[in-house]
C-alpha cells in the first residue's frame, strides 16, 4: 500500500483552526502503520490507510489533541 508523504493535521483551537504538517518517517506504529512527525519531532501520529489518528507522545507529560482531520495535500 503506498502511504501519502505528508498529512496536514487539523486541530479545532478556541477561536480558529491550527495546522501541522507531518512526514511520513521510516517507523511504523502498534497498527502497523506508518509514524509520521513534524519537523520538530514533537508531533507525532500513526495514520492508517483510512485516515484514522493516533497521536503519539514524543516525550513525557506530552497529552496532545486529538486532530480535527488528517488530509493528505494533494488529496
Amino acid at each position: 500500500m503506498a502511504y501519502p508523504y505528508t498529512y496536514e493535521l487539523v486541530f479545532a483551537s478556541a477561536t480558529d483552526y491550527d495546522v501541522v504538517i507531518v512526514r511520513r518517517t521510516e517507523r511504523t506504529g502498534a497498527g502497523g502503520y506508518p509514524i509520521y512527525e513534524d519537523d520538530t519531532g514533537i508531533v507525532r501520529a500513526e495514520i492508517s490507510d483510512q485516515g484514522e489518528v493516533r497521536m503519539l507522545a514524543s516525550g513525557g507529560h506530552q497529552a496532545h489533541e486529538r486532530p480535527v482531520t488528517a488530509r493528505s495535500p494533494g488529496a
